[in-house]
């Protein structure tokens, strides 16, 4: 990947606040920018914490190549003065946040961006899209993967989602606990493991079913799996085993009444002596009908377009305010929109069995800590240098283990309370 990032990243309103800040001299005032989000999305009782490392290895490399600085003087879009400093930008302030995998709700400050207002002002834009979008689809993910009920899920939405959106909700997916995805790119540049199977342009290439069977097993031998619902579903089964005998690694049904279909398949399948043979099911598949299929003899999902664009929930509604000025609180007041000034401390409480009870936020403040509370935040830059980051097979693990710490009614796919109550601490 280049370490190049366009300045079109940044918004036009982002730079107009740059050009009149270094006009009237409050560029560098130390400023505090928060993310957090004012409410869940409907429906959900936590959010997901995801793409907090892409973020912040695009803000490492962020920068404003001459190209980009001559299109911006051209179209009046910034003076000379704001030119130059362009040319010339570096973050160099800190960066701390919730660490990726954790849950938050409405009010957690999951990233805090803090130094000079300008160097904090143009992020605005590149913070909010990344962690929009990668945290709705790790929270569809999650609940996907609660619904799957310890059965495996490949991610493979790529066909429904922009090239570079792909591969990071792969990622976010993966991170929220699928076992696999179907997109290449996700599986060389963050190792996470890839799988597929043939489409039905596959086999309606070939002269029949059989032959289509034959040439796929030919190339990856029995351990593939035979898309077998292009013409009847009964007779695909039939000749995949007739083809790949008993010991074919498994078949995916794409189409029809699954929950039906999985039952009949799965009979066939034992009658034909294939009882090792697994069953994976795909086709517009939501985290409400993985639900509706826990009975069935299914083996794995496929899951594409629900949980690239967040299952209905395609952004996380996170919000980037700024509530500090050199160390002075400062809210906005708006109608529905109001902010809580100062930066925010946050811990989450549990009891001593390790149950999630409470998040405590405090503004401007140190928590009274009790024994069992765990601190959220973590550094991620200090000093505009990135500090080393957990693996994303670890922060997976720490979400896998946040869930598993809230209270079951927090996992429910029905409307309800946020899994685990906020308490803002009001400052002295």
């Amino acid at each position: 990947m280049s370490t190049h990032r366009p300045a079109l990243l940044t918004d036009h309103y982002e730079l107009t606040m740059v050009s009149a800040a270094l006009k009237d001299g409050t560029a560098d005032r130390r400023c505090v920018f928060e993310v957090f989000s004012r409410r869940l999305p409907s429906g959900r009782r936590y959010g997901v914490v995801a793409g907090t490392a892409r973020l912040i290895e695009l803000i490492r490399d962020f920068r404003f190549d001459p190209t980009e600085v001559d299109f911006l003087l051209r179209t009046g879009v910034v003076d000379d003065a704001a030119a130059a400093w362009l040319t010339d930008y570096r973050f160099t302030g800190d960066i701390d946040g919730y660490a990726e995998g954790e849950l938050f709700f409405p009010g957690s400050p999951i990233l805090t961006v803090s130094g000079g207002f300008a160097e904090c002002v143009v992020l605005e834009t590149v913070a909010l899209s990344v962690l929009n979008h990668d945290c709705a689809v790790a929270a569809a993910a999650a609940r996907m993967v609660t619904a799957a009920r310890g059965r495996a899920l490949i991610e493979m939405g790529s066909r429904r989602a922009h090239e570079e959106a792909a591969v990071a909700a792969a990622r976010a997916a993966y991170l929220a606990g699928f076992r696999f995805t179907s997109n290449l790119a996700a599986g060389e540049r963050y190792g996470i493991p890839t799988a597929g199977t043939a489409a039905h342009a596959f086999t309606l290439l070939h002269d029949d079913e059989r032959a289509a069977f034959a040439s796929q097993v030919a190339t990856l031998g029995k351990d593939t799996t035979l898309l077998v619902d292009t013409y009847d579903i009964s007779q695909g089964i039939r000749n995949a085993i007739a083809v790949a005998g008993p010991e074919l690694r498994a078949v995916r049904i794409d189409s029809g009444d699954l929950a039906v279909i999985a039952q009949q398949s799965r009979e066939l399948l034992d009658s034909l002596g294939a009882t090792e043979t697994k069953i994976i099911v795909s086709g517009d598949l939501d985290e409400y009908s993985i639900a509706a299929l826990a009975a069935e003899p299914v083996d794995m999902y496929g899951a594409g377009t629900a949980v690239v664009t967040g299952s209905g929930a395609p952004t996380a509604g996170l919000v980037y305010k700024l509530v500090e000025v050199e160390g002075r609180p400062v809210v906005k007041r708006s109608e529905h929109k109001a902010t809580i000034g100062g930066r925010k401390v946050a811990v989450r409480r549990h009891k001593p069995t390790g149950t999630a009870t409470e998040e405590i936020i405090v503004p401007q403040g140190v928590p009274d800590r009790k024994p069992n509370d765990r601190m959220l935040q973590r550094s991620y830059v200090v000093g505009g240098e990135p500090v080393p980051l957990p693996s994303l097979d670890e922060s997976r693990e720490h979400l896998r283990e946040c869930l598993i710490s809230i209270p079951w009614e927090g996992l429910k796919l029905s409307a309800g309370d946020p899994a685990v109550p906020v308490t803002v601490v009001p400052s002295d």
